[in-house]
């Protein structure tokens, strides 16, 4: 995991239930131990600017997820070599996060562990632009989330 910005930014995210809630993630869908996947806490102009570089949206969002095995559009998303594991990164928009939190009515860790979720299906291929594909995702969301404590 790494933070992006001030250290105060990720204040109060349970750092150790997101990356238990990812390795559960990991072991429902049988990848192997050496799967990795970065993770970057950060804040809503890094978001907005990622998201107007690679998807050609000048607006914030929640999280983003950059696959390592896609074609990447610039180098720094390439897989070094050795790391066949590596499914990518997953980019959370922390005030964004806790700003939904808040509207959701439920804690900012529930939303921030739903957030690198999403992103971890997305890495895996998974996507929501159809019915069925949404469902499927939505079902393993759950199945994941329910998986950890």
């Amino acid at each position: 995991m790494s933070r992006w910005g001030p250290a105060s930014l990720a204040s109060g995210v349970d750092l150790e239930g997101l990356k238990t809630v990812l390795e559960k993630g990991a072991r429902l869908l049988n990848l192997p131990g050496e799967t990795v996947t970065v993770l970057t806490l950060t804040g809503d102009e890094h978001l907005r600017e990622y998201n107007r570089r690679y998807r050609g949206l000048d607006e914030t969002t929640d999280v983003l997820a950059f696959a390592a095995h896609e074609e990447p559009l610039d180098q720094r998303f390439q897989a070094p070599p050795g790391t066949e594991h590596w499914l990518g990164d997953i980019v959370i928009a922390l005030p964004r996060a806790r700003r939904q939190a808040r509207e959701a009515g439920h804690p900012m860790d529930d939303e921030v562990r739903l957030l690198a979720v999403h992103g971890f299906l997305h890495l895996l291929g998974y996507d929501h632009a159809e019915p069925v594909e949404e469902a499927k995702m939505t079902t393993l969301t759950n199945q994941i989330l329910a998986s950890a404590p």
